[in-house]
């Protein structure tokens, strides 16, 4: 199949946008203005079947993974998180996806017949868990829908091999995500009939239980998207050689266990946009070769007209599947509203063509992609580009964004960074969905919305007026312990200020000026601020409780280095871009998240013809979300920038960086993105054993930029034990451990919470 122009073009200006001239709205940064308030499309009912919706806010159906008993019914952990949701003024709510092919996906299922998942087919005792949470959240005006999924297939996790001796099954056999040596062998017509049957009773089973609709997870490369794309389903005989097929038999078998007017929502990829993303060299050379001739945008639109005339009442629509998960995980890079045309092509083909649901109605088309700014979802809603707009990680982020925004207090907002790694990141590894900026997130059951009032008022010192600091100081003043917040320079929000100077962090500096307002309203209401005030231990004499909160020092390895090499810390490069000077060859050392973002910023905004990143590790960002990880080093791929893993620098000349890096055959490649990096305590039976083949390499450069980390400031705090200056001092933040935004903010919260 040859690449679609329309779609090459949309893909590419995910990389390319930064380095643009700024635009107005999506396809560039947002923030939360309020320009076009109040939000009269934003806020008018709409229609679904004959269920009325009170607004056009779909909550995103973000994976409840953990959140309910291993059972599968719903724990007070899920029910509380929705119920804060509805609360917060969201019309239309969906659950994260419900496996209904136990027993048949052997990836969807954990040892014991338990499972990781919420579900709706065990036996009875699931169902009190889903009468609960459709009564609670229609106590607050909203909607809720479940997701169902067929199963996971070949994007399931392989240890089913492992643990259950089953391997992962798919539409055709392909070859395993996670592992690609591992086969997903082909599913059978009996078992796809089951899971076709299981649609059925479970659409029946959420009607009984309240549950005002189903949704079907059709979408980014799961098994309903297996067996609806030619890309993974070449089966050659059977009745589902038919690609279109299972997706109609299991609308219609939900359709007549249901009824005519049970809304029915259907979640797809207009594309798969993999010709689109990736080189012919790469899909030749890699397992993506499999999966060339996916579905092209007039199929998918044929398709979905198909799905409408079987009874599919709502659709949204993204791109993308696993095999570059930036695209339907848009991390914090991707420009905001980057979906929209895709919506605006759906709803566009619908209405020229005058196609109409089973309720004589046109079917409304929601778009989804980082439209957590009201002024964007509601100028997409005016443009006529789509009827509902789908916010997911803004809604963990503040779920009275919808509250907040009907008002016009769109400045209250506390923005979605974009980090992924608290929603996203922190299940893949083990544990269940949070939010790196709202440390309640999950925790709605546990921590009421306003504090306990302290038993006992104290005076604190927070030192130290990042997030972590600010955080804390925050949540003790409302507590109403008398509080000091001290901070060593004259800005609030510590690295933020030099994490959010690339363009493609323009989330993060919405954050910080959420965090700088934060604190002019704590000045208000009785915070004592002392910027540019460098603490000493004197400095904490008559306080109760000292909290430091000081960050980290730059990191600097001991490298030998020339007098006169050029070189600067990445933070400080952000601070004073004017150190790039004339540059020509930047060798930056660190291929974290920092080096990887001053890369970046260095290759698209500034123009630097010649950058080379250089990581001691066999990966890339090991341990970011594989999103956020994907999308970076896809994009500096895609404007050249060298990536050299497996090296250390040696000496920094005048001139460059003697470098040893190891070139035997199995060092992974630097750029492989379609594949993801393996949590450290998943092993890879099959994985080859990488040697020690190390060659000296000189690499010339202009400039040499340190992205290798920080070292938690600690010095104070020890001091301060040491000293007893204080009866009571905590360490948090980067200066208890150098970490993420998600760990400073929880600690911050956390502990202001017991002070």
């Amino acid at each position: 199949m040859a690449r679609e122009p329309q779609l090459k073009e949309l893909v590419d200006s995910f990389n390319e946008w930064s380095a643009q001239p700024a635009g107005e709205w999506y396809g560039q940064e947002a923030a939360m203005t309020n320009n076009l308030h109040p939000y009269y499309s934003l806020f008018s009912p709409i229609k679904v079947n004959r269920l009325t919706i009170k607004n056009r806010i779909v909550m995103a159906p973000m994976g409840n993974i953990n959140m309910a008993e291993e059972t599968g019914r719903p724990a007070p952990m899920m029910l509380e998180y929705f119920f804060e949701r509805a609360k917060g003024g969201a019309g239309l709510l969906t659950t994260g996806l419900v496996p209904i092919s136990h027993g048949l996906d052997a990836t969807v299922t954990e040892l014991g017949e338990l499972s990781y998942f919420p579900r709706l087919d065990r036996t009875r005792t699931v169902l009190s868990g889903w009468r609960d949470l459709a009564q609670g959240v229609h106590a607050y005006g909203s909607r809720i829908f479940v997701q169902l999924t067929a199963g996971l297939g070949r994007v399931g996790n392989p240890e089913c091999l492992v643990h259950q001796k089953k391997f992962p099954q798919s539409a055709s056999l392909n070859p395993n995500y996670y592992i690609p040596d591992i086969p997903s062998l082909r599913m059978s017509d009996r078992k796809l009939g089951k899971i076709i049957k299981n649609a059925g009773q479970d659409a029946a089973t959420a009607k009984a239980m309240g549950i005002d609709g189903v949704y079907l997870h059709g979408h980014e490369g799961y098994l309903i998207d297996q067996m609806t794309n030619p890309a993974f389903n070449r089966r050659k005989l059977g009745k589902y050689a038919d690609w279109q097929r299972f997706g109609l038999d299991m609308v219609r078998e939900i359709r007549e266990r249901t009824g005519k007017h049970y809304p029915i929502m259907y979640r797809i990829d207009l594309s798969l946009a993999l010709e689109e993303s990736y080189s012919d060299e790469i899909l030749d050379s890699t397992y993506l070769r499999k999966f060339r001739g996916g579905r092209t945008i007039a199929q998918t639109l044929e398709y979905i007209e198909n799905l409408i005339a079987a009874g599919v009442d709502l659709i949204d629509v993204d791109l993308g599947c696993y095999d570059n998960w930036w695209l339907p995980h848009p991390p914090g890079t991707m420009p905001a509203g980057c979906f929209v045309d895709i919506a605006q092509i759906t709803k566009e083909h619908l209405k020229r063509k005058g196609i109409k649901g089973n309720s004589g109605a046109e079917v409304p088309i929601v778009a989804v992609g980082k439209l957590g700014y009201p002024d964007l979802a509601e100028r997409a809603l005016r443009e006529e580009k789509c009827d509902m707009v789908m916010l997911g990680r803004p809604l963990l982020a503040d779920p009275e964004w919808p509250k907040k925004a009907y008002a016009g207090n769109t400045l209250d907002i506390l923005p979605c960074i974009g980090c992924q790694e608290a929603c996203v990141n922190e299940f893949v590894e083990g544990g269940h969905p949070q939010c790196a900026v709202n440390p309640r997130t999950s925790f709605e059951y546990q921590f009421p919305k306003k504090p306990a009032a302290a038993e006992q008022p104290k005076k604190i010192a927070v030192v130290g007026a990042g997030p972590a600091g600010i955080m804390c100081a925050h949540v003790a003043l409302q507590r109403g312990h008398q509080v000091t917040l001290f901070e060593k320079t004259g800005q609030v929000g510590g690295r933020l200020n030099a994490g959010s100077v690339a363009r493609v962090k323009f989330d993060v500096g919405n954050y910080l000026k959420y965090l700088n307002r934060t604190v002019e309203k704590d000045i208000a209401a009785g915070l004592e601020f002392r910027p540019n005030t460098a603490v000493t231990t004197a400095d904490l004499a008559g306080f109760d409780t000292a909290v430091i909160a000081v960050g980290t020092d730059d990191s600097v390895p001991p490298i030998p280095q020339a007098d006169d090499a050029n070189c600067v810390h990445a933070v400080e490069l952000f601070k004073n871009p004017q150190l790039i000077g004339d540059a020509k060859r930047v060798v930056v050392l660190g291929g974290g998240v920092v080096g990887t973002e001053v890369a970046q910023w260095l290759s698209y905004e500034h123009g630097v013809p010649e950058i080379t990143v250089v990581e001691m590790m066999n990966h890339f960002m090991k341990g970011a979300c594989t999103a956020n990880r994907g999308h970076l080093i896809h994009s500096l791929r895609a404007n050249g920038v060298q990536l050299l893993n497996a090296a250390a620098a040696k000496e920094i000349t005048a001139d460059g960086v003697n470098i040893s890096r190891n070139t035997h055959k199995n060092v992974p490649d630097p750029y492989n993105v379609w594949s993801p990096v393996l949590p450290d305590n998943v092993k890879n039976p099959l994985e080859k054993k990488v040697g020690d083949e190390y060659v000296s390499e000189f690499l010339p450069a202009d400039l040499v930029v340190f992205a290798t980390g920080g070292r938690p400031q600690d010095q104070l705090y020890f001091a301060a034990l040491d000293e007893k200056v204080v009866p009571e001092v905590h360490n948090i933040g980067d200066s208890f451990a150098g970490g993420r935004i998600w760990e400073a903010v929880k600690a911050g919260y956390r502990l202001g919470l017991v002070l």
